[in-house]
């Protein structure tokens, strides 16, 4: 029960650390923000709430990156020195690699260290610090207490536009109809022992008998890796990750369906696996998305929509696992779309990017945008936007398009040549 009791706060904050780009959220968004801002030539600070960076790829198991028709730009760059084997030829070939969480978090941490980004961790957004309606740094929550990051752009990566929402960005959550957000699926790992394991299920667990009582209603695993090690995506929790008391029950109950699930594959058909990771939280797929300048729609993935200020590209599938909780998933196969820069800005507020899976999309097209390797993409957008920003002296909304096009190329961003049908309506 929530009391309707306010509490003033109005304190002086001392300011920790100061630089031209604060990029909130250490996950795929902000990784690679960081990145692009700091290879730019500006003075760069991450801030992540957690120990690690990689997001839900390491934090939450999520240690398979989908394939998204292109492995190009910095994501490429990740593919080629951290899984130099699934790298492909061309910029515009899938690849869906499954890869070791640890060793990515190890990677990502020398990765940031060596492009001379400042990334603190256990740092977790407060609220932003505002001069009229542009954002001029953060305020966080810091193994010392409270301490500001001062900033000139800040980029908001932290999947749930917290800092977009605290300066006055409106946003919306989940489906038009209910507000029903895809569930959130806590993925585990198990391993080959090579004899028979024995069998634990807690007294309050479930018992799962055959597919059908799974919580997904399939089995869906991977075991690619070559060294007996299972990657199980099969819980599945009804809530917004987003809300307190979601999150809460989502926590316990993904734990449970984990231990059930990793019983029902120890006694039908991995009777010599052990349960041998579970991430410390369960894995958010969708919560807010800003209302920015453009909002990707289902449409724009369906028609294979073309943007003059294209800074994404991807046929990752509409992939809508059940709000309600229920077994099924939609998924429909797309041919290639264009992600708008505008989706990144919000309306009103200067000095603020968004990048990640809060863009401002529709619950249909998010349920596309959201996977790891474009929201690498959005993110190595965010961080050369910013960086033309403070070099032009102009607003985020009114930088050049072509320079940032020519920057992120420098950076080794390919994209897909337009087709002349769709070209026509790329100006909207």
């Amino acid at each position: 029960m929530m009391s309707n009791r306010e509490i003033k706060l109005e304190r002086s904050v001392p300011v920790f650390d100061e630089a031209d780009v604060i990029v909130v959220g250490g996950g795929p968004a902000g990784t690679a923000a960081a990145i692009s801002a700091a290879r730019s030539g500006q003075k760069t600070i991450l801030l992540e709430q957690s120990g690690q960076l990689g997001g839900m790829g390491t934090l939450g198991n999520v240690s398979v990156f989908m394939g998204v028709g292109n492995v190009t730009g910095i994501y490429r760059e990740i593919i080629s020195e951290f899984l130099p084997k699934a790298l492909p030829s061309s910029h515009h070939e899938s690849i869906w690699p499954q890869y070791s969480p640890f060793e990515l978090r190890h990677y990502l941490n020398g990765k940031l260290d060596k492009e001379g980004v400042e990334v603190y961790y256990h740092v977790s957004f407060v609220s932003s610090v505002m001069e009229d309606s542009r954002v001029t740094g953060v305020v966080a929550n810091t193994r010392e207490g409270l301490r500001a990051f001062a900033g000139r752009i800040v980029i908001d990566c932290t999947g749930d536009a917290r800092v977009a929402q605290d300066a006055g960005v409106p946003t919306r959550s989940g489906r038009d109809e209910d507000g029903l957000t895809q569930p959130m699926t806590l993925m585990f790992m198990m391993q080959d022992t090579g004899k028979p394991v024995s069998q634990k299920l807690p007294d309050d667990c479930y018992k799962y008998e055959s597919v059908q009582d799974l919580p997904q209603g399939r089995h869906l695993y991977w075991g690619g890796m070559g060294d007996g090690t299972l990657l199980v995506n099969m819980t599945r929790v009804k809530g917004n990750g987003a809300k307190i008391k979601d999150i809460n029950y989502a926590e316990k109950e993904s734990l449970r369906q984990a231990l059930s699930v990793a019983n029902y594959l120890q006694r039908t058909n991995h009777p010599n696996y052990i349960l041998s990771h579970v991430p410390g939280q369960v894995g958010v797929r969708e919560t807010n998305q800003i209302e920015g300048r453009y909002t990707l729609t289902e449409e724009d993935l369906t028609s294979g929509r073309r943007f003059e200020d294209v800074v994404a590209q991807t046929n990752y599938e509409i992939d809508i696992h059940n709000p309600t909780g229920g077994a099924n998933t939609d998924e429909r196969k797309l041919d290639g779309y264009d992600i708008p820069y505008r989706c990144m800005l919000p309306q009103s507020v200067e000095g603020l990017i968004v990048a990640g899976r809060s863009i401002s999309a529709t619950h249909v097209a998010m349920s596309s945008m959201r996977v790891q390797a474009t929201c690498y993409a959005l993110g190595q957008a965010a961080g050369a936007a910013a960086a033309l920003a403070i070099e032009s002296g102009a607003e985020l909304a009114d930088i050049s398009i072509p320079a940032l096009h020519e920057r992120l190329a420098g950076q080794g961003v390919v994209f897909a040549k337009k087709s002349a049908e769709h070209a026509a309506g790329g100006q909207a």
